[in-house]
């Protein structure tokens, strides 16, 4: 029998997180939204703090064989808060994530054992470009050996806590580059930037439609030195180097962006089923589909596709937890969650009416900050073609 019961030390850990989404971020989510660039330093502090209470290590810390599923669950937790809140938390970020699949064992020590000492500090990933969105392949930023040094010249944008990890921490951006633009893909490498190094600038911070408590910067660099080991990984140019490092950082975390969107998700689903028990509209559980309302139609297709949603984040997870290839359940996660947290938050305003529509309550704001998880981390549209691509045994260049 299929057993999906999580662990008690797991389940004790999920409910300290629920209570901090409920309690602390829930509360400060509208003001954060309607001022996007303000700084919730107040809350990062707090979140800083308790994360590195030693009162609270040996809860919080969850089983070694567990920790990517653990960190989907967390994730769901703290996005039933805020998505953009949750985002904007001072940790390693996506930068973090490319450290720890392409950096070697000292790199990996060196650039991510900041992140448990200290103040709060952000990592941040510099990967798109202005002509170049999903097809990561088309990168133009270069970075060419000079002496002891490589130097990076490109623009990038839609750097999550870009402007916090370039500017306002002691953390690092990664850097997507190519050292030899005729390799193609296996000549992208990616390099660690310090914060404040001369040469990389923030040119603007955006502004969203939603996930609107986290910056997303767009970042230039200009001659920009970084010294030759912060070239993660090796510097060798072969065919099966360069963007496999990139793919496996979106292995990684396909399946925590998921779990951002059922936790967007999944607040819209419990407002909409409070809102119901509240006027007394009932929910008719295990009758026949010709018996039920549209209402109550509507409302359980919901809840299906976040089930779905879910099942899919978990196996992505525990396959990367085992050691397991889990490229196609990655894309299959992402995929299927931004589509389900879209329609789910959608449907969700359709079914408040006016009440949805309006400012009054937060529903409208979760529909906003749902539409990125079917962007980011590869549109829907890439991820259906990674997926296409590994069930029919095609490469790139012959399904693309």
């Amino acid at each position: 029998m299929i057993d999906f019961e999580l662990e008690p030390q797991i389940v004790n850990a999920l409910d300290v997180y629920h209570v901090t989404a409920e309690q602390t971020m829930r509360p400060i989510s509208r003001h954060y939204d309607e001022n996007e660039h303000e700084e919730p330093w107040q809350f990062w502090e707090a979140t800083w703090a308790a994360s590195h209470n030693p009162a609270n290590a040996a809860s919080d810390q969850p089983p070694a064989i567990s920790r990517n599923l653990y960190t989907c669950l967390s994730t769901e937790e703290l996005c039933w808060g805020d998505a953009g809140l949750f985002l904007s938390i001072p940790n390693p970020g996506l930068g973090g994530a490319a450290v720890a699949a392409a950096g070697t064992p000292e790199q990996k020590i060196r650039f991510l054992g900041r992140f448990r000492r200290g103040k709060p500090k952000w990592a941040a990933m510099a990967i798109t470009e202005p002509g170049c969105g999903s097809d990561s392949a088309a990168i133009t930023t270069t970075a060419r050996r000079d002496g002891d040094d490589w130097v990076i010249n490109g623009t990038k944008i839609f750097c999550t806590a870009g402007l916090m990890s370039a500017e306002k921490s002691e953390g690092f951006v990664v850097v997507w580059a190519t050292v030899d633009r005729n390799a193609g893909r296996a000549g992208i490498k990616p390099f660690v930037v310090e914060h404040n190094t001369p040469g990389m600038t923030v040119m603007r911070v955006e502004n969203k439609l939603g996930i609107r408590a986290s910056d997303t910067a767009m970042l230039m660099f200009e001659d920009c030195r970084v010294p030759l080991h912060h070239l993660l990984g090796s510097p060798e140019v072969t065919p099966a180097g360069g963007f496999k490092d990139v793919m496996a950082t979106f292995d990684a975390t396909r399946p925590i962006v998921a779990a951002m969107a059922i936790g967007v998700g999944r607040a819209a689903l419990d407002f909409v089923r409070d809102f119901f028990k509240r006027n007394n509209v009932s929910l008719r559980y295990g009758i026949s589909p010709r018996r039920l309302t549209a209402v109550e139609r509507d409302f359980m297709d919901m809840e299906v596709q976040l089930k779905a949603a879910r099942l899919l984040t978990w196996r992505a997870a525990w396959m990367l937890d085992a050691g397991m290839r889990n490229n196609l359940e990655a894309s299959m996660a992402k995929a299927k969650a931004g589509r389900a947290v879209t329609l789910i938050t959608q449907q969700a305003v359709e079914l408040l009416g006016p009440l949805g529509y309006s400012r009054k309550e937060l529903v409208e704001k979760w529909m906003r900050d749902a539409k990125i998880n079917d962007i980011f981390e590869g549109t829907q549209q890439i991820n259906l073609m990674v997926i296409a691509r590994r069930i029919l045994g095609y490469s790139s260049k012959e399904l693309n």
